[in-house]
């Protein structure tokens, strides 16, 4: 059984981690750090929007493609989906320029933890 759905959001997903990944890279080379932060507030920034992106894409897409394998409604994949890109997209613009908790850090942050806790929630519904 193909799972289309979550190949195509974790296709989206994983530019993003692309994108955060070489995003680190630029400033290791611009603020001449070889390793780790060096001390530096925006390096270590600069990882965390990958970090955190690497924390929670992998499970959200692992539990979308697990439900869509299992026969998961296309509908919640599609939602499940959309919120989960647009929750990274709205963490990664809130906490771009600055370490404070703005509104895009603290929304973007609460929808992941809420899209891969419902999936987790699906698919356990799924097995019952």
């Amino acid at each position: 059984m193909p799972a289309a759905i979550t190949a195509f959001y974790a296709a989206i997903l994983g530019l993003i981690l692309t994108a955060l990944a070489i995003n680190v890279t630029v400033h290791r080379a611009k603020l001449k750090v070889l390793i780790g932060d060096g001390g530096n507030p925006i390096m270590l920034r600069m990882m965390r929007l990958h970090g955190n992106a690497v924390e929670y894409v992998p499970i959200g897409v692992l539990l979308m493609a697990l439900y869509e394998l299992d026969s998961g409604s296309h509908l919640a994949l599609h939602v499940a989906g959309i919120t989960l890109v647009l929750s990274r997209l709205l963490q990664l613009w809130g906490m771009w320029s600055t370490v404070e908790p703005t509104f895009g850090r603290v929304v973007g942050q609460s929808l992941t933890w809420l899209t891969v806790a419902v999936l987790a929630v699906l698919n356990l519904w799924q097995q019952l």
